[in-house]
C-alpha cells in the first residue's frame, strides 16, 4: 500500500510511525512533514492547504490512500479535492468538518441528533455577549466560532476576562458560543467513521492549561495518558450510542456523511456524561498515547474507513500496557514560543526503555542541525505496565532532552497514576 500523510505536527509523526509498523505500507509520504517524520516517510514540500496539489501529488504517487491529520486541510477542502481524483481518504469533506469548523454548527447538529451536551449561545455582538454571560453566570465559558488551534476556548470565574476574550474574537470579525459550565473530568474518545459505522479507539485524558495543577492559560494540549482506570465502565459503549453514531447518522441524513475521525470530547459530569466539543480528526496529543497501545495494524483500518467498510472489519486489538506523553514546549509557549533554539537529546531519550520521541514544532537550521519551530516542540512517548511505569519512563525521557528554555508539565497522568478516582475529586 502506498500512503500519503498530510500535516506536520506530532498528531502526524504519531500516525507516520504508526503506518511505517504496518507490514502492509510499501511506501510512506508526507506533506509536508517534519524532521521526525523524515525518518519514516518521504518528505514532499506541498502546501498542506492546496488541495489541488495534494490530490496532484496523491496521482504522482499513485497513492492507495490519503490520510490527512489536521482541521485546517480540512475545513479548506483538501479532502474534496483528493476524493475528486478518485483515491480514497481519510478525513472528511469540507462540509463535514464543518463539524470542528463552527461551534455553532456543532450544536445544531447536536440538537437534531439528540446528543447530550451544554446549552449554548452563539453571539455576534457585544451586547449578545454580555447578555450570555449574565444568563449561565460563572465560570464562564467563551468559545472562538471558527478554528483556534486548541487554544480558542476561555474558562474562567472572572467576567472581565470572559469579556475580554469574547471581544477580541468579536473585533476579529468571528462569532463566539458562550456555553452552560459543564463540571467533571474531560474525557477525548476518537471515533473512525465511514458515514454510516463507528468504531471507537480506546479513551484518553489530556491536560489543557500550561502549568501542573492545572493552572496557566489553556494550550494546545500538554500531554495525555490512557487507558482511564477510573472511567466508568460502559462509557465508550455509552459514548457511541448516545453521541457518535446519532451523529454519523444525522451528518448522513443531511447528505454529508462524516469519513474519517469523530474526535468526541466529553465532561463525565454530576448530570451525566455531555459533549464538551467535536473536531474532526485525531487529537493531539491524545493520539500519541492511543495509537501506542493500537495492536491492530493501522493502515488497513483506516482505508477500510475510507471505503466504507468498518463493519466488516474484525474487533481492533490493544496492548495491555499504559501511555502517556508529556510535551515539551519552547519559551514563552501558549503566548509567542521563541524559536530557532538548539535541540539535543532525543537519541538519549529514546534509550529508555519503550520511550519515542515525536516532532512538532521542529526544523533543521541552515547547518542542519535540529531547532524548535513551534510552540509545543516534542512530545515524548512512554509504554509501562501501569500508568506509574509509563509515567517515569516518558520523564526520564524528558530529563535527557535538551531545549534552552523549554518547559513541561510535571503531573502528567499523576492523579490516575496514585489511584485516584477522578470522578469523585
Amino acid at each position: 500500500m502506498i500512503i500519503l500523510l498530510v500535516g506536520s505536527g506530532a498528531r502526524e509523526h504519531a500516525l507516520a510511525r504508526a503506518l511505517s509498523l504496518d507490514p502492509a505500507v510499501a511506501q510512506l509520504h508526507a506533506a509536508p512533514g517534519n524532521p521526525g517524520i523524515a525518518s519514516v516517510a518521504t518528505l514532499h514540500q506541498v502546501d498542506a492547504l492546496d488541495g489541488a496539489a495534494v490530490a496532484a501529488l496523491a496521482t504522482e504517487l499513485g497513492a492507495d490512500l490519503v490520510v490527512v491529520g489536521p482541521e485546517a486541510p480540512l475545513v479548506a477542502g483538501v479532502s474534496d479535492a483528493v476524493r475528486a481524483a478518485g483515491i480514497p481518504v481519510f478525513g472528511p469533506s469540507a462540509d463535514a468538518a464543518m463539524l470542528e469548523g463552527s461551534k455553532a454548527f456543532a450544536k445544531e447538529i447536536m440538537a437534531a441528533a439528540d446528543v447530550p451536551t451544554a446549552d449554548p449561545l452563539v453571539c455576534e455582538t457585544l451586547d449578545q455577549l454580555e447578555t450570555a454571560l449574565d444568563t449561565f453566570g460563572a465560570p464562564h465559558v467563551v468559545k472562538d466560532d471558527g478554528l483556534a488551534a486548541g487554544k480558542g476556548v476561555v474558562v474562567t470565574s472572572d467576567r472581565d476576562e470572559a469579556l475580554a476574550h469574547g471581544t477580541s474574537i468579536l473585533d476579529a470579525g468571528g462569532r463566539i458560543v458562550v456555553e452552560d459550565f459543564l463540571d467533571g473530568p474531560e474525557v477525548s474518545l476518537f471515533c473512525l467513521c465511514d458515514g454510516a459505522s463507528v468504531v471507537p479507539l480506546q479513551p484518553a485524558q489530556d491536560f489543557k492549561r500550561a502549568l501542573d495543577a492545572d493552572a496557566g492559560p489553556n494550550t494546545g494540549g500538554m500531554g495525555a495518558y490512557t487507558p482511564l482506570p477510573w472511567a466508568p465502565e460502559g462509557l465508550v459503549d455509552e459514548v457511541v450510542r448516545t453521541v457518535a453514531q446519532p451523529t454519523v447518522d444525522e451528518m448522513a441524513r443531511r447528505g454529508t456523511p462524516f469519513v474519517g475521525v469523530l474526535y468526541c470530547g466529553l465532561a463525565l459530569t454530576s448530570k451525566g456524561t455531555r459533549v464538551v466539543e467535536f473536531n474532526a480528526r485525531f487529537g493531539d496529543p491524545e493520539t500519541q498515547v492511543v495509537l501506542a497501545r493500537l495492536a491492530t495494524p493501522l493502515a488497513g483500518v483506516l482505508l477500510a474507513a475510507a471505503e466504507g467498510r468498518l463493519a466488516e472489519l474484525p474487533p481492533l486489538e490493544w496492548r495491555d500496557d499504559s501511555a502517556v506523553t508529556v510535551v515539551v514546549a519552547a519559551q514563552n509557549y501558549p503566548d509567542t514560543p521563541r524559536k530557532g533554539d538548539p535541540i539535543t537529546g532525543i537519541d538519549e531519550a529514546e534509550q529508555v526503555d519503550t520511550v519515542h520521541v515525536l516532532h512538532a514544532g521542529t526544523a533543521l537550521d541552515a547547518a542542519g542541525a535540529l531547532v524548535s519551530a513551534g510552540g509545543r516542540v516534542l512530545s515524548v512517548t512512554a509504554l509501562g505496565a501501569d500508568l506509574a511505569e509509563a509515567r517515569e519512563r516518558a520523564y526520564a525521557g524528558v530529563s535527557r532532552i535538551v531545549l534552552p528554555g523549554s518547559h513541561h508539565r510535571s503531573d502528567i497522568a499523576a492523579r490516575a497514576a496514585a489511584g485516584e478516582n477522578l470522578l469523585e475529586a
